[in-house]
């Protein structure tokens, strides 16, 4: 078992602004370097006080088709593509001040968020950086949906997702296996983008939801796939899965070191696993017995 690595922060402060989706309200993100230990904390700047809300599965509120975190009065929405560029990188020490609930939809994927931290710089502290290793299965959901945590003997963080959406659609069936680096999450994970069906779209439209978001934003797929949009991968749909994966498994607060299976999970099961994990006792000084 390889030893912990060193945390991480970024060098200088870096901003991004856009859309949120759900809302259509436009948003300001400032990301700003931590010390330490410090973990990754979002400070609504516009609210009295600018409180603070650590990201961490203990404030997670349950809303569909999103990962939210609210402490007392003030929340944060739809973060998991903050989340994701931030672990995929290894940014472990990061504050994300934002002006509005929700995170700008930018292009639909994690990828314009790497590429501000990127351009901020990463530096390496001083710091080892926690971490959970998995001895033992972990499992939630039922036959039609689950995710589970598995033990492995590489040391590595191994990330599988099997997207099924049955016949007669474009998406279909997809699978995907990897090996979570922050240089395969940059080229491979990051870019792939939000994705839903047509009438999925026009049934949020309907809600008064979206309605500054187009085709060009994300992936609506009608029948014969993509509308007025081109896939960036072949398998898109199963990748940008996994990057809501390495968003919402980031809500630990440590590195886990395992095996991560899902079938069809979603944000809900991802942050059941999670809090099952953090429940665990600390596994890090004790032998791996069983090995995937």
């Amino acid at each position: 078992m390889n030893s912990p690595r060193k945390q991480h922060t970024i060098t200088a402060p870096a901003s991004i602004s856009g859309v949120g989706y759900w809302s259509g309200s436009d948003v300001h993100v400032e990301f700003r370097p931590a010390a330490a230990n410090a973990g990754i904390v979002f400070v609504r700047r516009d609210l009295p006080g600018k409180p603070r809300i650590p990201a961490s599965v203990h404030y997670r509120t349950e809303i569909p088709l999103r990962t939210n975190l609210s402490m007392g009065e003030a929340g944060v929405e739809m973060i998991e593509h903050v989340m994701a560029a931030l672990a995929g990188l290894q940014i472990d020490n990061c504050e994300v001040w934002v002006d509005r609930p929700e995170m700008p939809g930018v292009d639909g994927s994690a990828l314009p968020f790497v590429e501000v931290l990127q351009t901020a710089g990463i530096a390496a502290q001083d710091a080892p950086r926690p971490r959970k290793i998995i001895r033992q299965v972990v499992r939630h959901g039922n036959e039609k949906s689950w995710i589970e945590a598995r033990p492995c003997c590489s040391g590595k963080t191994i990330l599988q997702y099997e997207l099924d959406y049955g016949s007669g659609n474009p998406i279909g069936r997809q699978s995907l296996e990897i090996s979570l680096s922050p240089r395969f999450f940059h080229v491979n994970l990051a870019p792939s983008r939000t994705f839903l069906l047509e009438a999925e779209a026009r049934e949020l439209m309907a809600r008064g939801l979206g309605r500054r978001s187009t085709c060009k934003d994300l992936l609506v797929f009608g029948g014969d796939g993509p509308i007025d949009n081109e896939l960036r991968f072949p398998d898109e749909c199963v990748r940008h899965k996994m990057v809501d994966m390495v968003g919402d498994l980031a809500l630990a607060g440590c590195d886990l070191i395992g095996r991560f299976v899902a079938f069809r999970s979603g944000h809900r099961l991802n942050a059941e696993l999670v809090r099952s994990l953090v429940a665990l006792d600390d596994e890090s000084k004790e032998t791996i017995k069983r090995c995937a």
